[in-house]
């Protein structure tokens, strides 16, 4: 498979959206779409969540006059699916109770609606949410102070100083997340804030001057003294929380030898057999398919014993059912 059909499996990750990038500078037609019938609001409250439907499983795409009358914000574009065209507002704490009362959504966050809205959804609320935290962050320019003010669809701020007028863009920050394996078995850790006997990847920013590769090697090697030679991409997901990429990698061990650092309270190598026992009797838990970390360990599962990870959870729901 392909590293951008893995990619598309990965939850945020399968937006068919076309960005239309080059119509942000058109003040004329931002105007005129955002009127018109066609266009559909995702609105976000002060705390980044989305009005989703009342049963919570979509997105409430508000219309513009639904819009109008509940907030006046300005919106951010998104993007273009067929003839919908996309936008955003951030609303404040008045204007998410007239949305909820006009609407019967309800305001859920991404972490908790991730994995169970359709793909489009997920990805649509993930983008707004990344592009509305980036613009909550930078109220003013980092190099005098002034003011900022968005433009291009929100997708740019201006410094508002004519001595200065620097432009600033959202930003996003690379992190490397990646499964490591001596052959028979993978190497999986756990974070003090984690609960007893729960494991996931290994993952860490991307230092400045690094490449990806360096980066997995480095980070395997601080939080657990494992020392990756080859390593390979897999795949990646969007990570708003609060502003990140995961890039996937699978990794080989050269030397197996664990020596935790101090960011990890355990890490273990598994087993494929010891994997799948525990998941099923309940006694080990691993990350949640929000995270392209559950696809990492799926892809070594299946590579490694051939046994796909979905029926080993559902086999794992049954047995606690």
């Amino acid at each position: 498979m392909m590293s951008s059909a893995r990619s598309r499996h990965n939850t945020f990750a399968a937006l068919e959206l076309d960005r239309a990038s080059d119509l942000r500078e058109d003040q004329h037609w931002l105007a005129e779409h955002s009127r018109s019938a066609q266009a559909r609001f995702v609105l976000l409250d002060a705390d980044g969540r989305a009005l989703l439907s009342a049963d919570r499983r979509h997105l409430l795409g508000v219309d513009c006059e639904t819009c109008l009358g509940i907030a006046a914000a300005p919106a951010n574009f998104l993007g273009r699916s067929g003839v919908t065209d996309h936008f955003a507002i951030a609303l404040d704490a008045e204007s998410a109770v007239r949305a909820v009362a006009q609407t019967s959504g309800a305001f859920v966050d991404l972490r908790s609606a991730g994995a169970s809205l359709p793909a489009f959804d997920a990805g649509l609320f993930a983008y707004a949410r990344g592009l509305a935290h980036w613009q909550r962050q930078n109220r003013f320019c980092s190099a005098c102070g002034a003011a900022l003010a968005f433009e291009a669809g929100g997708h740019r701020a201006r410094c508002t100083n004519p001595q200065c007028g620097i432009a600033h863009f959202p930003r996003t920050d690379p992190a490397v997340i990646m499964i490591v394996s001596d052959g028979a078995r993978c190497l999986l850790g756990r974070g003090p804030q984690w609960p007893e006997r729960r494991y996931s990847t290994l993952a860490g920013f991307v230092e400045p001057g690094e490449t990806l590769e360096d980066a997995v090697r480095r980070e395997v090697f601080e939080e657990a003294g494992v020392r990756v030679g080859e390593c390979d991409y897999h795949s990646s997901q969007p990570w708003p929380f609060p502003a990140s990429i995961m890039l996937g990698f699978t990794a080989h061990a050269e030397d197996a030898t664990i020596t935790l650092g101090s960011e990890l309270a355990e890490a273990h190598w598994f087993g494929a057999e010891e994997l799948v026992d525990g998941i099923r009797s309940g006694t080990l838990g691993i990350s949640s398919p929000l995270s392209v970390s559950y696809r990492l360990i799926e892809h070594w599962l299946h590579d490694a014993a051939g046994i796909k990870l979905a029926e080993v959870m559902a086999s794992s729901i049954k047995t606690k059912g």
